[in-house]
């Protein structure tokens, strides 16, 4: 039987498959951070379409922690009816569903915001200078996730995300390279994943322990000075036991550096966290195969894969790739006729 069609079990949750869809950003909310119907379209499309878990894009949890004017918002109470809207359309067609909580740090693009990062470093001269956080400010964004975690909660969310890569907020604490702070929160590893396991803990305290969590990691960040899977793997140990279950491996954004993309790209990354770590694993990296995907379960590279770009192209992957590799799985009653 096909590995890509077998469910996966993650705390109280079976994932009827090992298919993802990873948070992509689609800087399509009103200004208020609320959804639109183009998530609602969205999202609902990809679970017809049979994605075991959608992890739903990078929602901030303060109105300075969005990337752009245009993200969703989780940082308000108002916000818990347009996301719940969402989850109720794909949950009827088998999918899990997840949703990452972000905060842009120094990335964020709201030039009227005054943002915030460990370091008063710019990511470039296209960006603002963020101001350095302050134990205040460590304090409130800990508690900012903390209330986010409990409206993703109210919403149905069944898994939590934490978006702990690509140069934002909680990556650039673990990082050397933007991360330049001589108190407790700035040095070694275990100073540099005080803040990240800080968050945990308090997310924790009102995440269910029977609910999965999340956390993304940029496990290479392709520049001298900065982690490698090796040291990403010693900053997840030092916070697994505060309640992560499985690591979702991507790399790159902490600093403009070229990266060499092809398909697979950071699945040696996710192998290499996985020994490390002996947590499972979400892999990927401009897939679009599902041999190779099926490749990289059955020889248990990963635990599960994440399809980005190609499920923008194509939301009807999962089925497609039912015929191809003869699983047989259940379609979408009004779309049999065309199995």
């Amino acid at each position: 039987m096909s590995k890509i069609f077998s469910q996966y079990k993650i705390k109280d949750k079976v994932i009827k498959n090992r298919i993802v869809m990873p948070p992509m950003c689609m800087y399509s909310a009103d200004e208020e951070g609320n959804p639109t119907s183009w998530h609602y379209i969205h999202y609902a499309t990809r679970a017809i379409g049979g994605v075991g878990l959608i992890i739903m894009e990078a929602t901030a949890v303060e109105k300075r922690g969005r990337i752009s004017s245009k993200d969703l918002g989780i940082w308000d109470d108002n916000h818990v009816a347009g996301l719940k809207k969402i989850v109720d359309a794909c949950k009827p067609h088998g999918t899990q569903m997840g949703i990452q909580l972000g905060h842009a740090g120094r990335k964020c693009e709201v030039t009227a915001e005054n943002i915030i990062a460990p370091s008063s470093i710019a990511f470039s001269h296209a960006y603002q200078t963020p101001n350095e956080m302050n134990l205040d400010d460590i304090a409130t964004v800990i508690e900012a996730y903390k209330k986010a975690a409990e409206r993703a909660l109210k919403a149905g969310f069944d898994f939590l995300e934490l978006h702990g890569a690509h140069g934002y907020l909680i990556n650039t604490f673990m990082s050397p390279l933007t991360n330049k702070r001589t108190d407790q929160y700035g040095g070694n590893l275990e100073n540099r994943s005080r803040f990240l396991k800080e968050v945990v803990r308090a997310i924790r305290t009102v995440w269910p322990k029977e609910k999965g969590m999340i956390l993304r990691v940029s496990a290479e960040e392709y520049a001298e000075g900065g982690n490698h899977p090796e040291e990403v793997a010693e900053l997840i140990n030092r916070v697994k036991h505060e309640g992560i279950d499985i690591i979702n491996v991507s790399s790159g954004g902490v600093v403009q550096a070229p990266i060499n993309a092809y398909p697979g790209y950071q699945i040696k990354f996710a192998e290499t966290i996985k020994a490390n770590t002996n947590l499972p694993v979400i892999g990927g990296g401009l897939l679009t195969s599902a041999l190779m995907a099926e490749e990289m379960l059955q020889n248990n590279r990963v635990d599960l894969f994440f399809l980005g770009r190609e499920l923008l192209r194509n939301p009807y992957w999962a089925l497609q790739a039912s015929n191809e590799l003869q699983a047989d799985i259940d379609w979408p009653k009004p779309y049999q006729r065309s199995r």
